[in-house]
């Protein structure tokens, strides 16, 4: 008998997505298709990419996962915020693979128990696995990577409460350990600044934005800190900033901005979206 796939049901599918699936292929590769960006000349090592819902978020994530064309990685580890109250700080999850319209996607349990026992090490304390979470912000990034890898990819999910300097930066070292010598890449999830006007939005993220291409991380946690820069998943990007550093990454470029408002017409109170690419020198 043949063991059954405990599988994470989608809780957004129908809701910040299409539910059905060759709609939802259509308007991932629709968005992936209208990004212009040139081919980077250098190895990609991350990406950062906006999670709201497809409608408002998808033409500016379209430019991150663009940039991923003809890659193959073994692995993807996605790096968001945990929008909802857990009381630990690192999650992940704990079925064997997500559910959304376009297939499975399956967890590599390995890098996970690795990842864990390496935070151990520097935290004193691993992940911690959670059943039926209701995030967001990882998910919505799993029907781009669907259709942009579509010989498949194993998963490694890590989702985070708390966002602070110190967690952010052993969480980001224990990925660089986790992913050295693999065919990996990294995924942070974050949207930028929430409900400013447009105008208001523009110049926070400019700063957030800055900060990232920068290569930056420390610089992206001060700037939410300060309140010159706003992102929902500001500890997400510096934690993959700072692996992408360890694993020899080198520089940062920033491919599209936009807000909610240029989607939806309304521009008193926006939500800012940002795509950058994070990549390596190529040797030899």
């Amino acid at each position: 008998m043949v063991a059954q796939i405990d599988v994470r049901p989608s809780p957004i599918a129908g809701k910040w997505y299409p539910a059905n699936a060759q709609l939802l292929a259509r308007q991932v590769d629709e968005y992936i298709n209208a990004a212009s960006v040139t081919p980077p000349d250098a190895a990609v090592v991350a990406v950062v990419a906006p999670h709201a819902g497809h409608i408002y978020s998808g033409p500016v994530a379209g430019y991150a996962f663009a940039a991923l064309r003809g890659l193959a990685p073994a692995l993807v580890a996605v790096v968001s915020p945990m929008h909802h109250y857990y009381a630990q700080e690192l999650l992940t999850t704990a079925h064997q693979a997500y559910a959304t319209p376009l297939g499975q996607v399956m967890v590599d349990g390995k890098a996970q128990q690795q990842l864990s026992e390496c935070l151990k090490q520097k935290l004193g304390y691993g992940l911690s696995y959670v059943k039926n979470d209701p995030e967001h912000s990882l998910e919505i990034e799993l029907p781009f990577l669907q259709r942009v890898f579509p010989g498949g990819f194993q998963l490694l999910p890590v989702m985070l409460r708390d966002q602070s300097p110190q967690v952010t930066r052993a969480l980001g070292q224990a990925l660089a350990e986790t992913l050295a010598g693999t065919n990996a890449l990294l995924v942070a999830s974050t949207d930028l600044s929430h409900f400013y006007t447009q105008a208001e939005a523009r110049q926070l993220d400019a700063e957030m934005l800055a900060q990232i291409e920068a290569f930056d991380p420390d610089g992206v946690l001060k700037a939410e800190q300060d309140g010159r820069g706003f992102a929902c998943g500001h500890g997400a990007v510096a934690a993959v900033l700072w692996a992408a550093k360890d694993l020899g990454a080198d520089e940062v470029k920033i491919l599209h901005y936009a807000t909610s408002g240029d989607v939806s017409g309304d521009y008193e109170q926006v939500v800012g979206y940002g795509a950058a690419i994070v990549t390596r020198k190529r040797t030899g």
